[in-house]
């Protein structure tokens, strides 16, 4: 299992953008239904730092994701805007969880 958090801000100019970015890429996840991908972002409180927290079957899910056009546009809108704070990627190991993943 690979688990992926990642943490940015914005400018609060492209807030709405990057919502609709990520509303994008969940919409296509959903549509797929991939059983190997649960992804997540959540807004905290200063209302332009976002934290993306994803959990893959394995590397190739993880793949899987990042191909995905609807990500590209995601990931290149957001590389091209003026971000606050650079994303920083941490990779995450599971200790315990109420929650079966993957068959773990």
């Amino acid at each position: 299992m690979k688990i992926v958090r990642v943490q940015y801000t914005t400018t609060q100019e492209y807030v709405a953008t990057n919502k609709e970015n990520i509303r994008q890429v969940v919409n296509e996840l959903k549509s797929i239904n991939h059983p190997g991908i649960k992804y997540s972002t959540y807004l905290l409180p200063d209302g332009k730092t976002f934290m993306h927290f994803d959990q893959f079957e394995n590397g190739e899910a993880h793949e899987f994701l990042t191909a995905l056009n609807s990500f590209k546009k995601f990931a290149d809108e957001l590389e091209a805007s003026e971000l606050e704070a650079e994303p920083k990627l941490e990779l995450l190991t599971l200790v315990a969880s109420t929650e079966d993943f993957f068959g773990e």
